[in-house]
């Protein structure tokens, strides 16, 4: 049964907490520190780990499995990764938890250590278990610049004679059960000119115009999704976004710029394709601006590079994962969020998937992130049912 909490307890894993938000995992840097720890923390309780390397051995993905070993069982899925503090007026060291007011403030409280802390916390639960339902622990890199990590581990799961049956992604829903997020294709386009004098800015290619041009026809197509959807009134705003977010050209007002960069993104329901829309922005660019360009400079014109996409999920209300999962949260209902996560990802690798974990994405990313001691009773009472339902 899940443990009585009064309003003073410390919950069972704010030890765990603290430990896991002093190690700085900003995705540019590695995560190998974190991801040893956790495995040498499972190995005093006799539990093997598989370490899922990147290329440059920087960084790695981490997969353990508690209970029985011959048969599917339910994941527990969170990312080790933060995002920089960078330039963000924090309080307090964002690398030291402190509690304060009933929340406990730090890089990564909410989003998500705290979820792969509570998991962590609770292995000596499970395993005083007599588990006949595995539970699969799933840790990964680089979540936060594309969802990349989890790839190289799913990627090892589907070669796997047992793969899991139901994960729970534990991002920060306020323990309320998700069952759809949008995906994401992120694109930067280069623009390459010809650059003069601006006296004689007819002899040139103006990169900066020509990105100009580029961006507004983006800044149409989000306009009429706006307008004209497809809707989906569970997600806010209910339908596709694009959005352009960086743009850098020219070096002087009066030299035509040569070149200009910018990036944009697709955020987009489930059920639609972003590629249908990139193609359209794309033939755009080809068949309206690449002529004009090249009519003064043959080499001048666009080159694009993708950066990162992820599959939005889209899991039926029917399904038995959504049924444990408000089982486990004691909730009646269920949402969707605009935000991605690696959700979609263990969908489209044929794992059922929901999205269920302590605290807010509202304090996500920002300074002075906190989780509020509330959820993490929430969660560690989430885990305490499912130690239950895998013993039963």
């Amino acid at each position: 049964m899940p443990t009585s909490h009064t309003p003073d307890s410390r919950p069972i894993s704010q030890d765990m907490i603290e430990t896991l938000i002093g190690f700085p995992t900003v995705s540019r840097d590695s995560n190998l520190d974190l991801i040893y720890f956790i495995r040498d923390t499972l190995a005093k309780h006799g539990v093997e780990a598989l370490i899922v390397p990147d290329e440059s051995g920087r960084k790695a993905n981490l997969y353990a499995t508690l209970g029985p070993t011959d048969r599917p069982g339910i994941c527990l899925s969170g990312h080790t990764d933060v995002v920089p503090v960078d330039g963000q007026d924090w309080d307090t060291d964002p690398f030291q938890a402190v509690e304060r007011n009933g929340r406990l403030y730090g890089r990564g409280t909410a989003d998500m250590k705290g979820f792969v802390a509570i998991a962590l916390a609770m292995v000596p639960t499970f395993l005083a278990r007599d588990l006949t339902t595995p539970i699969h622990l799933a840790f990964s890199y680089d979540e936060e610049v594309g969802c990349l990590g989890v790839r190289r581990l799913l990627k090892r799961l589907e070669a796997m004679p047992i793969k899991p049956s139901a994960c729970i992604v534990g991002e920060p829903t306020s323990m309320k059960p998700v069952t759809g997020h949008k995906g994401k294709r992120s694109v930067r386009a280069h623009v390459r000119g010809l650059e003069c004098h601006s006296s004689l800015a007819h002899q040139g290619v103006n990169a900066v115009h020509y990105a100009a041009e580029a961006i507004a026809f983006l800044h149409r197509m989000a306009r009429g999704k706006r307008d004209n959807g497809p809707f989906d009134e569970a997600f806010d705003p209910p339908y596709t976004t694009v959005h352009t977010g960086t743009v850098r050209g020219g070096t002087a007002l009066n030299i035509v710029s040569r070149d200009c960069v910018f990036e944009f993104e697709v955020r987009h329901l489930p059920g639609e394709d972003p590629l249908h829309l990139i193609e359209q922005f794309e033939s755009f660019v080809r068949e309206t601006l690449e002529p004009e360009m090249r009519e003064t400079d043959p080499d001048a014109g666009f080159r694009f590079e993708e950066m990162a996409a992820f599959a939005g999920l889209d899991t039926e209300e029917e399904d038995p994962v959504v049924t444990l999962a408000k089982a486990l949260a004691g909730a009646n209902d269920t949402g969707k969020v605009a935000y991605g996560t690696e959700g979609g990802l263990f969908q489209k690798a044929g794992v059922p998937t929901v999205i269920c974990g302590p605290g807010s994405i509202e304090q996500a990313h920002k300074p002075n992130e906190f989780i509020a001691i509330e959820q993490i009773r929430r969660c560690e009472d989430f885990m305490h049912r499912l130690a239950e339902r895998a013993a039963a």
